[in-house]
């Protein structure tokens, strides 16, 4: 950014009597509320890491001075064509891929309501009658064969020698 040493305030005041021609009206209304300025695109701070300015990316030692016009100057220049570029490739990028990121969201979201929630929802309502069955298939099938197994099997003893 430009420092503000370099940056001239200029305040107006447009109902002073020596801005206004004899006999006219104000130019605003003094009871005329500026709404303030609200407009933040990123209000969550999702690009935080993305407020860059001259001073994060060149900075001069106090033993190494350009002339101070070319100091103001590199910066401007690369405020501005940061600024430009940026505007240029959003102006050809953001279109297409607001309609790609649109599109994707909306198949997202359509699947999401009309077959994921369904799937679990049908989940949820028939779980209780397989684990009901499940549970009987166990104390009928399961655990009795391997009780058995494990009664014959209890009978088997294993003699380990060495020669």
């Amino acid at each position: 950014m430009i420092h503000d040493e370099y940056l001239i305030e200029c305040k107006l005041d447009p109902e002073e009597p020596h801005l206004q021609e004899p006999g006219s009206t104000p130019l605003l209304p003094s009871t005329v509320d500026v709404p303030p300025k609200g407009d933040t695109r990123d209000p969550h701070g999702i690009n935080q890491h993305l407020k860059l300015e001259f001073s994060d990316i060149l900075a001069e030692p106090s033993s190494f001075r350009s002339f101070d016009r070319v100091w103001t100057w590199s910066d401007i220049v690369f405020e501005s064509s940061r600024l430009w570029c940026y505007r240029i490739i959003s102006l050809l990028c953001a279109v297409p891929v607001s309609l790609f990121s649109g599109f994707l969201f909306a198949c997202l979201g359509c699947l999401h309501i009309w077959c994921v929630m369904p799937c679990i929802q049908l989940c949820t309502m028939a779980m209780p009658p397989v684990r009901t069955l499940w549970a009987s298939i166990l104390d009928v099938v399961v655990a009795p064969l391997f009780a058995s197994l494990g009664r014959c099997c209890s009978a088997i003893y294993l003699t380990v020698t060495q020669k």
